[in-house]
């Protein structure tokens, strides 16, 4: 037999007498460790002196997805939760990680106590199961050098296991680890094990646990309030409350790291919850502006795009579903509602129509060949600026001539666009930061303007409309109503319905 088939048969002799002895970490009274009562046990002292009983090949045994059949029969073997990666990091060395003759290295303790702050990063605190924890103690307990041997192999890839399940769940997210997320589409793709192998020996493995996270402003500093707001002592009877708020909190982190955007100087950030537009420039929010939502019933759809040109007096044309669903019904009873509303009927090829002229009877939702058109004025229902980002949901920022409705502390009333507060000084915020010498009409002037006139960015501005029922702000935590009812389905997915593993 050549000296490779040797190794190759030697190892799996190592995994199949692995898989027999399931070793406990603490003997029953009347059990024994005797060898002789355990065949595999036996085997295993057959094959290596007693005397010195090396962990590497113990690791390599148990990592030998071709005894098992296949990766994943290894992974349930073994109860990975992240074979992959586990496999990759051992794949540079023979050697235990996280273990040494004494007990666990100081890389292992500083991984162990960041494991044990889960629930400050918005996780469940389960990355710390009773299984390793026992398999820990059981190294401090008498053993003989086969078995404590065996014991230091599974503990090493448990807890490999359990770190790299940390730091996949903080950059992917706990609840999508096999999606990329959005931040990483146009960067290089980050390999936890390859961070993990660099930070060992380093005294940065802490760091690199965490390194994988989302960068943005919103997600570090809502992270950062969570962690602040757990140290602070629980009343008694308030930890119904507390476990409920927190749980609000963690959520919305775990959002972010699904929907954070790659680091980028100044953008606009709509946060519907808060029915808010910040301009955040170099970390800081620059401009405020209130904003009106879409309907529950027509919500507005979270997005990623960028602020390419804004239009002065626009012409509102109107949506389809807003035609066939909210006018064609006061048509049939009065064509003179378009005239009332500033709105003109235009058949598909662009000719005006006149509205008295159709049979609105015979006209239905599904056989409706017009498009009806606002021009620009004081009552247009775009107001006097839009600005336009491409997006597959024909939804735009604008104005409106509706305003008292911003006085509303919940503001969801909208098809599903974005209203906005204040809206040429955030046109002439674009334009400065480009410094650009176009004169905005008042809105006066918009009122007058006969036809649109659009006025083009050289910078696009990056926009993200997005969801977070909890935000943070000067260090505090900021909570808000679900206002879309999205909240309990990730509630229940991450910490499950009855809410055990929140922390106390």
């Amino acid at each position: 037999m050549n000296p490779f088939s040797a190794k190759l048969v030697m190892r799996r002799c190592l995994a199949l007498s692995l898989l027999v002895v399931v070793p406990r970490c603490s003997p029953a009274p009347t059990e024994t460790r005797s060898a002789v009562e355990n065949p595999g046990q036996q085997a295993l002292n057959a094959l290596l002196p007693v005397q010195d009983v090396p962990v590497a090949p113990l690791l390599q045994a148990l990592l030998d997805t071709a005894a098992a059949g296949s990766a994943r029969a290894a992974d349930a073997r073994l109860g990975l939760q992240a074979g992959p990666d586990v496999r990759a990091l051992y794949d540079s060395t023979d050697a235990p990680i996280w273990t040494t003759a004494s007990g666990l290295s100081a890389d292992a303790t500083a991984a162990w106590q960041q494991l044990s702050r889960a629930a400050e990063l918005g996780l469940p605190a389960d990355y710390v199961p009773a299984a390793l924890a026992a398999l820990r103690d059981s190294l401090a307990l008498p053993a003989g050098p086969s078995l404590l041997s065996q014991q230091r192999a599974r503990l090493d890839l448990q807890l490999s296991d359990a770190v790299l399940r940390l730091m996949r769940d903080l950059h992917r997210g706990r609840l999508r680890p096999q999606a990329e997320p959005a931040r990483a589409k146009t960067g290089a793709q980050w390999r936890p094990a390859a961070a993990l192998r660099a930070a060992l020996g380093r005294g940065a493995v802490p760091a690199a646990m965490l390194a994988g996270q989302p960068a943005t402003r919103e997600y570090r500093q809502l992270q950062a309030a969570l962690a602040r707001w757990l140290a602070r002592p629980v009343p008694p009877d308030s930890a119904a409350a507390h476990r409920a708020r927190y749980q609000q909190a963690a959520l919305n982190l775990e959002r972010w790291r699904w929907e954070a955007w790659a680091p980028t100087p100044a953008y606009l950030l709509v946060n519907l919850p808060a029915y808010e537009l910040l301009v955040v420039a170099h970390d800081s929010v620059r401009r405020r502006h209130r904003v009106i939502i879409g309907k529950p019933e027509t919500p507005t759809p979270t997005l990623s795009s960028a602020v390419r040109y804004l239009t002065l007096a626009p012409d509102w044309h109107v949506p389809r579903s807003i035609a066939t669903k909210e006018m064609l019904p006061r048509l049939r009873e009065d064509p003179g509602y378009l005239a009332l509303n500033n709105l003109a009927l235009y058949d598909q090829q662009g000719h005006l129509l006149d509205p008295f002229a159709v049979n609105w009877r015979t006209v239905t939702a599904q056989r409706f060949p017009y498009t009806i058109r606002q021009s620009a004025g004081c009552d247009n229902a775009l107001g006097n600026v839009v600005f336009r980002f491409a997006n597959p949901y024909a939804v735009y920022l604008h104005d409106t001539p509706i305003r008292q409705f911003f006085a509303a502390p919940a503001r969801a009333f909208s098809h599903g666009c974005v209203r906005l507060a204040e809206p040429l000084a955030l046109a002439a915020d674009l334009l400065r930061r480009e410094g650009r010498p176009v004169r905005l009409p008042n809105e006066a002037e918009c009122a007058r303007q006969p036809a649109p006139r659009d006025v083009r960015l050289t910078r696009p501005m990056p926009i993200y409309i997005r969801y977070a029922t909890c935000t943070a702000e000067n260090g505090q935590l900021r909570f808000f109503a679900d206002v879309y009812g999205r909240d309990e389905r990730v509630r229940r997915a991450l910490f499950g319905p009855d809410e055990s593993q929140a922390p106390r």
